[in-house]
């Protein structure tokens, strides 16, 4: 593990039973209290989007607003948000997918993301996958192109890397 995957771990609070019984929560927000650990997971994050020629950063709702966006002023690249449905003011294009307890749809402005532009699409976790596979049909059906996908942490148990195919993907910490 590298020492900045060692300093995000010990930032993580578990939080047992959360949102329901049985679930060990990763609670993120010590990491975003940290200035100094949020500065070097922007520095690691930037450097991967750099490696792809990254000309765009989309990111899910919500957290991954909170990654995405800091990424894009540093790189001075567009953002575009990938949000749940009637959420953008504008004419959208969307994509409803599965989850274990129902179905739900992302959306993007129909501008967001230029035909051949290289895409990289954050969040804050990697799980099923079905979030950000969502994200990245929405993205190829405008046109772009998926560079990649950053995550600051990923659920390796549930192999939501499997879903969204051969394109690189970091994760800065892995359970």
């Amino acid at each position: 593990m590298s020492e900045l995957a060692q300093r995000i771990d010990a930032a993580i609070r578990d939080v047992p039973d959360f949102p329901k019984p049985g679930i060990l929560f990763k609670d993120i927000t010590p990491v975003l209290a940290d200035a100094q650990l949020m500065q070097a997971i922007n520095e690691e994050m930037s450097a991967f989007a750099r490696a792809l020629d990254a000309q765009v950063v989309v990111g899910m709702e919500s957290r991954g607003f909170l990654f995405g966006v800091p990424l894009a002023m540093g790189m001075g690249l567009p953002f575009a948000p990938a949000r749940k449905p009637g959420k953008l003011p504008y004419k959208t294009v969307g994509f409803e997918y599965e989850l274990e307890y129902g179905t739900n749809r992302l959306e993007l402005h129909v501008d967001a993301v230029q035909a051949g532009q290289r895409v990289l699409i954050v969040d804050d976790l990697l799980a099923t996958g079905g979030t950000a596979d969502a994200t990245a049909r929405i993205v190829r059906e405008l046109g772009g192109v998926v560079a990649g996908f950053s995550f600051l942490v990923e659920l390796d148990f549930l192999a939501g890397r499997k879903v969204l195919g051969d394109v690189p993907i970091s994760s800065l910490v892995h359970y």
